[in-house]
């Protein structure tokens, strides 16, 4: 097992990818095991959580990278629905602590009972499928650069 406490800070891009896959909710933490699709077995004791992209490993003929898995997802297209429409999606999202993103077209909850029921009180149409999931991540339209995180004043 290789042990991972940190991503390689200068990874060689030109050799070839392997993936480690990882759940989102793994990806969080900071002590966990993963096996790369070549079979290569990690184990990450990490100051802090990786991100999605990041090397782990790195060897003369290939760099290990974590890749977030899918999972179930509710999708939420916008379509033609006003700002006002979509702050209030979200705003109803968030007041359940549902965690919530947002892409140009559509908006993205985990597929969960909770969120389902509150789709449905509101009568929000919605589209069960698979994504990667990154909550806090909100883009307004294709022209508005991606904005990544809540902000450090955002904590629970």
């Amino acid at each position: 097992m290789i042990l991972v406490s940190a991503p390689v800070l200068a990874p060689d891009l030109a050799l070839p990818a392997v993936e480690l896959r990882v759940e989102r909710r793994t990806l969080a933490k900071r002590l966990w095991r993963g096996v790369a699709v070549d079979g290569t077995e990690f184990g990450c004791q990490l100051a802090k959580p990786l991100q999605p992209g990041d090397t782990v490993h790195q060897t003369t003929a290939a760099r290990y990278v974590i890749v977030q898995a899918p999972e179930p997802v509710l999708e939420i297209p916008l379509g033609n629905l006003p700002p006002s429409a979509t702050a209030g999606i979200g705003w109803a999202v968030g007041n359940l602590h549902l965690e919530f993103s947002s892409e140009a077209a559509r908006l993205l909850t985990p597929d969960e009972p909770a969120a389902r029921q509150l789709l449905a009180r509101i009568q929000v149409d919605f589209i069960p499928t698979t994504a990667v999931f990154r909550p806090g991540r909100f883009k307004r339209s294709v022209s508005i650069p991606l904005v990544d995180e809540l902000g450090p004043s955002h904590q629970h």
